[in-house]
């Protein structure tokens, strides 16, 4: 079976498609593989409305099975933000540090549990032909550290603490992160659906 990970971010590439090739008869390709193929501009008001979006277009578009990432951190002490616009938080061409540094800014004052906060992904697996076969969400939930630690992994990692750790994900072996974080629980999901398919 062909399937393509429709992302073109090499961090999402390479966690998801570590769990892919364990199964059998699965051939994994990424964006990156298709470089004419334009990646539709990401308007859902959820995670899971943008990743059912993400994998129908690429599923379409490429005629193959795509399995489509939308994730994210939400900190219910500043309304839910950054939620769906993550990536973007500082704006629209904003960098992963920018993103943190906005974050941080916006959290100064705020102590204890009001640091709470939780990763969400939600992953959707389409058809050929666009349809959506199966979807799932995982969820990592912690705090958000006052400053930035560590130099592993992308995103808010190096400002993201899981609760029962004393190190952010980006002081974490990324062998660690992968087996706790949220993108980890929803591919295990997805790994039971595809596995018993």
């Amino acid at each position: 079976m062909r399937v393509v990970i429709a992302t073109q971010n090499r961090h999402k590439v390479r966690e998801l498609r570590a769990y892919l090739c364990k199964i059998k008869n699965f051939d994994v390709f990424s964006l990156l593989d298709f470089s004419s193929y334009q990646s539709p501009q990401e308007t859902g008001a959820t995670f899971e409305e943008n990743a059912i979006y993400k994998a129908a277009h690429a599923a379409r578009s490429l005629n193959i099975w795509a399995l489509a990432d939308d994730s994210g951190l939400v900190v219910p002490a500043i309304g839910g933000a950054p939620g769906v616009f993550s990536a973007r938080f500082a704006g629209p061409q904003a960098t992963d540090k920018e993103n943190r540094k906005k974050l941080l800014q916006t959290m100064q004052g705020l102590d204890g549990l009001e640091r709470s906060a939780y990763f969400t992904c939600v992953l959707a697996l389409a058809r050929p032909d666009g349809q959506i076969q199966y979807c799932v969400t995982g969820s990592c939930e912690g705090l958000i550290a006052h400053e930035e630690k560590g130099r592993e992994g992308f995103g808010y990692d190096s400002v993201f603490v899981k609760h029962g750790y004393h190190q952010t994900f980006g002081e974490l072996d990324e062998s660690v992160k992968n087996r706790i974080s949220h993108r980890a629980k929803a591919l295990s999901k997805m790994l039971l659906y595809l596995e018993s398919s």
